[in-house]
This record gives C-alpha cells, sequence and structure tokens, in this order.
C-alpha cells in the first residue's frame, strides 16, 4: 500500500514540539541533516546541527542502531544543554546477514578501503555478485531526549523495504541510494524526487512515528 505523502502536522505535537525551544540534530551527515529538516519543518521543531554549537561526532561503538542513536542524542545533549534528536539508521541486506547494518557508513573502510559513498557501494555490489536473494530495507531509528540524562527517551524506527541492484541509477539522495530499488515506485531511492522520497522513506516512517509519540506527550 502506498504510503500518504506528509502533509501538515496536527496542532497536538506542534504543541508538545514547541515545548521543547530548540533541538540539536547529534549529526553532521549533510543528507541526514537535510530530510530531517524537510520532514519535520511542520512539526514546530526549531532545530539546530550539532556542528553549528561545535560538538564534534559521538562514536558509536555499540552493536545495534538504538545503543548509537541514543550515545549520539545524549552526547549532544550533555555538551549543549539542549533536548536532542539523534538518528541512526543504516542498510540491511538478506544474503549479507543484515549487513551493512550499523557499519553502513562504513562499510568500505572496514575492509580497508576508503570512506566513501562510492566506496561503500561498490562493496556491497561486490558482496553480491552471484547472490539471487536482493531484498534489503533501510532501518531507522530516531530519539528525542529532552536533557541528557533523560530517563524516559521517546523512539522511533521505520523499515523501508526493497532490493539492491548492482547498476546505479538517479542522482538525487545519498548513501546507497542509488542501488536502493523500491518496486511499488519503479525506481530506486535515487530516482525520486526528494518530496517523495520523504514520503516513502524509514527515515519518515520513523519520523511519523516520533510525532505521533510527541502528540501523546500532550495527553
Amino acid at each position: 500500500m502506498t504510503e500518504p505523502a506528509i502533509g501538515p502536522t496536527p496542532i497536538a505535537p506542534v504543541v508538545a514540539a514547541r515545548s521543547l525551544g530548540r533541538v540539536v540534530v547529534a549529526s553532521n551527515n549533510a543528507g541526514k541533516l537535510r530530510e530531517l529538516a524537510a520532514m519535520l519543518g511542520d512539526a514546530g521543531l526549531a532545530l539546530v546541527a550539532q556542528g553549528e554549537l561545535g560538538v564534534p561526532e559521538a562514536e558509536e561503538p555499540h552493536p545495534t542502531f538504538i545503543e548509537n542513536a541514543l550515545t549520539k542524542a545524549r552526547h549532544a545533549a550533555k555538551l549543549t544543554g539542549l533536548p536532542a534528536l539523534a538518528d541512526d539508521s543504516g542498510l540491511c541486506v538478506h544474503a549479507l546477514g543484515g549487513a551493512p547494518g550499523v557499519h553502513s557508513a562504513r562499510f568500505a573502510l572496514d575492509a580497508g578501503g576508503e570512506k566513501s559513498d562510492a566506496a561503500n557501494n561498490a562493496r556491497l555490489v561486490a558482496e553480491l555478485q552471484g547472490e539471487r536473494d536482493r531484498r534489503a530495507y533501510y532501518y531507522c531509528v530516531l530519539v528525542l531526549v529532552r536533557h541528557a540524562n533523560d530517563p524516559e527517551p521517546l523512539v522511533a524506527e521505520g523499515r523501508w523495504h526493497g532490493e539492491i541492484i548492482d547498476a546505479p541509477r538517479g542522482s538525487n539522495g545519498f548513501g546507497y541510494d542509488p542501488h536502493f530499488l523500491v518496486p511499488a515506485l519503479a525506481a530506486t531511492a535515487a530516482e525520486l524526487d526528494p518530496l517523495v522520497k520523504n514520503a516513502h522513506s524509514h527515515r519518515a516512517l520513523a519520523l511519523r512515528a516520533l510525532v505521533a509519540r510527541l502528540a501523546g506527550e500532550t495527553q
């Protein structure tokens, strides 16, 4: 079933979001920051990138997305004194046992290559040579902490299912998008208009869930 486009958010989550004041985004990834800003524009969150506040990237030593996201959120909140939103996401490929997973950003680097989208995609395609099962999904978990020691962080997740193709297609997006085919849309993630991608992606699904959680804060 086609997911509806993200439209104006209800009043309740907007009120809850505004009560947070400024929220620091615990990422220096330009692609993620661009998508988060576009998708949360109507939710009332005043986002500021951690780099603008002099916050360095946090270490991501954990084997799970949720642990890394929580670590990043607490790190940014501690250094800024602001509420913090962290995203940890990656590509999970069935035939590779869930890899690259939490290592998605450094997939090639872990194998002795360089840390770049091009190198990561080259390793992905090489690893899948001769493999018929091309099923994969993008996974995203979002963590919002009101302060560094928040005992009840808001957590939301999303999965976007597709399959991996050998030849890249499209010039939009980032990461593995040129090789991530979404059969339901007959296009790769990189071929999609940003507005379309932001209505269907793993990050969009997680953000919808987060907005719903924010709405619950007012009840």
